[in-house]
Formats: C-alpha cells, sequence, structure tokens
C-alpha cells in the first residue's frame, strides 16, 4: 500500500528552487528573501498518475512510431478574430496547443482574451475566470461587443471542477484567467505557489495534448518583469505571448517570446479604447507627430520590432544642469547605452555634456530595444544640444559603435521601403549597408551613407539633405 505523508520544504517564489530549511538567498535565481514554507502531500508515482489520469479524465493510448510513420503534415489551426494574435502565433491557434499570455495589472491581457473569443463566431470557448464574479465577465462582455453563442463563463477556482465541466462539455478553446488563482488537490500548497502552478501546468498539458483542445492561460508577472511563478511554467507551454505598454499610453505591443508552432519575430500592435482594442494596421503613422515642424531635438528613427520596420519619434531635451551631478534619464530606452552614445557623442565628436541635464524620449510610450536607434538618439540629443532642427522628412537607421563608427543594421531594405512608403525624402544608412544593398531600382527618396558620427553631423546640420 502507497504510504502517504506531509512533506515540509521550503520553496523560491521566483524560480520555485526548493531546499529542506530556511535561507535568506536562493542558489539557484540568487534572489534573497523569497523562500517560503510549503506542505505538499506526498504519495508514490504509481498513484499520482492514478489521480491524474481520473481528473483529466480521458485514457491515454500511447505507442511508440517509426520515424517514417509520423505525418508531417502542417498542424490544423483555429483562425481567430483577431489578425494581429493570428500573426503572432504563426497563422493561429494551434489545436491542442498550451499557451501562456503574460502582462502587467490592468495592461489587458483578459481584455484581450475576451475580445477575440466573443468576435471570432462559432468558436465553442470555455473561459473559466478565478478572479472576477459572472457579473464582472459580463459587464466587459458588453463593452467589448461581439457575440458568440458557443461561449461558456465559468467562474471556478478549483482545476478538478474545471476538468470536469471541460470534460463535459468538449469546447475547442480552453481559458483559463489566470493560473495564479487555481489550485488543484495535487498540491496542498496555497493557489499561486510555485507547486501549485507547477502540478496545475501539468494537468493543463495533459488535457490539452490528450483532447486536442488549444488551452490559454492567463498570467501575472513579478515587479521585474518576469512571469510570476517557477520558469518550469514556461518551459512547460507550447507558446509564451508578452503584453506590453504603459497602461498610461494607448499603445499596446504583443510578443512572442516562445513558440513551438512558428516564429517569434512576429508581433501586434493595438490600441486600447474604450470599447476594447483596436488593432494598428499601420503602426508607424500612429507613433509620429504631425504638427513638430521646427522643433530641436526631434528625429525620426526606422526600427525594427520583430519582424516589422517601424518609424518612430525620438525626442530629446538637453539643459544646462542645476544640481552637481546633471540627471540622465531615458524613457523607452536602455538608460545604460544612452550613456555610452553621449560618452562617445563627447569622446569622438568633441560635443561636451558633462554639465547638461539629458532627457531622452521615445513618443508613443514605446519601449525600443533595436540597436539601429542609435543614430536618431544621438540626432535628437545633438538637435537640442546647439537648438537646430532636423529636416521632418529625413530619418535615420544605424547602429553606432565606441570608435564612433556607424555600424550596419539588419533587414535594411524592409527599412527604406517603409521610410519611402510614408514619403520622406531622405534616410541615412550605414555605408556598408549602401555596399551591399541594392539600389537599380528608381526609388522616390534619397539614400545617404555614412561612415561615422562626426560625418553625419556635418550632413544633417550645416547642409540640407
Amino acid at each position: 500500500m502507497a504510504s502517504v505523508g506531509i512533506k515540509k520544504a521550503f520553496v523560491c517564489q521566483s524560480c520555485g528552487a526548493t531546499y529542506p530549511k530556511w535561507q535568506g538567498q536562493c542558489n539557484v535565481c540568487k534572489a534573497w528573501n523569497t523562500l517560503e514554507e510549503e506542505f505538499e502531500a506526498t504519495a508514490s508515482s504509481s498513484k499520482r498518475q492514478a489521480n491524474t489520469s481520473q481528473i483529466i479524465g480521458i485514457k491515454s493510448n500511447t505507442k511508440a512510431l517509426h520515424l517514417n510513420e509520423i505525418d508531417t503534415s502542417l498542424e490544423k489551426r483555429i483562425q481567430l478574430s483577431d489578425k494581429e494574435l493570428n500573426r503572432t502565433l504563426g497563422g493561429g491557434l494551434v489545436e491542442g496547443s498550451f499557451v501562456l499570455l503574460g502582462g502587467e495589472p490592468g495592461i489587458g491581457k483578459s481584455t484581450l482574451i475576451l475580445q477575440t473569443v466573443l468576435q471570432t463566431p462559432n468558436l465553442s470557448t470555455l473561459y473559466v475566470s478565478a478572479e472576477e464574479s459572472e457579473k464582472q465577465v459580463k459587464m466587459r462582455a458588453d463593452r467589448l461587443g461581439g457575440h458568440n453563442g458557443e461561449l461558456l463563463i465559468l467562474c471556478e477556482t478549483n482545476l478538478e471542477n474545471i476538468l470536469a465541466i471541460a470534460n463535459e462539455q468538449k469546447p475547442k478553446v480552453l481559458v483559463i484567467d489566470s493560473i495564479q488563482t487555481i489550485a488543484t488537490t495535487l498540491s496542498e500548497s496555497s493557489p499561486g505557489s510555485p507547486s501549485q502552478i507547477r502540478e496545475s501546468a501539468n494537468l493543463l498539458l495533459r488535457y490539452a495534448k490528450q483532447s486536442n483542445t488549444s488551452v490559454i492561460v492567463i498570467g501575472h508577472i513579478t515587479k521585474d518583469g518576469a512571469i510570476a511563478g517557477p520558469k518550469v511554467l514556461e518551459h512547460t507551454v507550447d507558446t509564451v505571448l508578452l503584453f506590453e505598454g504603459d497602461k498610461h499610453f494607448y499603445f499596446r505591443i504583443l510578443r512572442c517570446n516562445k513558440n513551438r508552432f512558428g516564429s517569434t519575430n512576429e508581433l501586434g500592435i493595438y490600441e486600447m479604447q474604450g470599447a476594447g482594442l483596436v488593432v494598428i494596421d499601420n503602426p508607424s503613422e500612429h507613433f509620429v507627430s504631425k504638427n513638430a515642424e521646427g522643433l530641436s531635438g526631434r528625429s525620426i528613427a526606422v526600427a525594427l520590432e520583430g519582424i516589422r520596420p517601424l518609424l518612430v519619434e525620438t525626442q530629446a531635451l538637453v539643459s544646462s544642469a542645476i544640481y552637481p551631478n546633471p540627471q540622465r534619464s531615458a524613457t523607452g530606452f536602455d538608460i545604460r547605452r544612452m550613456d555610452m552614445l553621449l560618452a562617445v557623442l563627447e569622446k569622438r565628436a568633441g560635443f561636451k555634456l558633462i554639465r547638461q541635464d539629458v532627457f531622452l524620449n521615445i513618443a508613443g510610450g514605446l519601449r525600443i530595444n533595436d540597436p539601429a536607434m542609435d543614430l536618431s538618439v544621438l540626432v535628437s540629443v545633438l538637435s537640442s544640444s546647439i537648438d537646430k532642427t532636423v529636416p521632418s522628412q529625413v530619418c535615420f537607421t544605424g547602429e553606432v559603435g565606441l570608435s564612433g563608427e556607424i555600424r550596419p543594421v539588419a533587414r535594411i531594405e524592409a527599412r527604406i521601403r517603409e521610410a519611402e512608403r510614408l514619403g520622406y525624402k531622405a534616410i541615412f544608412i550605414p555605408k556598408e549597408n549602401f555596399n551591399s544593398t541594392s539600389l537599380n531600382e528608381k526609388r522616390n527618396l534619397r539614400i545617404i551613407a555614412v561612415g561615422s558620427i562626426v560625418e553625419l553631423f556635418k550632413i544633417v546640420f550645416r547642409s540640407n539633405p
């Protein structure tokens, strides 16, 4: 007879590492004061396997196959109403896939999923809300609009009850909102603990694969921006999506960090409105202001988010420092990279900013990590410093090295085409990209190749490109 007991352990709430006694720092993730005491019922592996199969309610008939017996045809995908979500998932929601969606509180995770299943006709969906009541979900659904007669709402926190109803209703899509608020009897810990999240994720994974039901779980994130719970949660799921953006701005970006059924380079861009999230088909036109003619400290960068080129506005303000230590502030851009670019500007171009405050902002609330933003950042800073405007129909793309050289960037053809499509008259690109770019076709904009920041500044501020 299998023995059952209560096991006590200290579990790191950041990474899920387990220790027999408490200690101040986790040896795995190096986080401090994250170990908490948890109690878990232990049983033999055969009994646990039997309990798991009984909870799921589906018998597995697994057998080994020869390699040449495996069907390599494309997976069946569910086409959702949201084309940005379809593209980020790699062409639609794969049947039987396990998807994790994470994001900050209030960013719009529940709105995105509920709006999508509401507006996708004839999609049999069981939406489980463990955080809100039926009335709250109904009020949100009325605000979002759309009608899906196959949508069922369930407010439940017990995973065994959720899977029992799912086995009875047999939906095509099961939505769990959220993974941190449900609990299973396989773990004695409280909801949201690493052991609870781990056991719940394993049960949902087995249910998704054995029933061929697509499971979408919504997850919370920590103050550091990582998805709450053990790292094994991200390894368990097939796809990890992150919904980003400043909730004080309108724009949201849906990124894909992991995808077993497609590329991770795709992303979706939305605008938050009163009636829900609206897809932005042409994001470049939304991130560049139309009434900034004649203002210094402003330039346009051609950045790359995933595989999509975007034109974004870089704003800089350089002023005399009123404190002994000059201030350095960046919104939407890496502050350490800005410090490096300012050092290059002083060392290689001779512009002294040591006694001046420098403030940098990426308009629209975006956060861009593309190194090709470097040229635009330096041009904006210098424009504000010398109080000279940059022509509004000129854009920049290129990475700056520590020696002041301008390094090549990826997908230069796509960047040039996006600038040309939006009517820009000139674009500054790295000289190495110019040498490797096919310029035989006739273009409506002038391509200016530069090799150093000194050469760039001479062209921009001493002549009209």
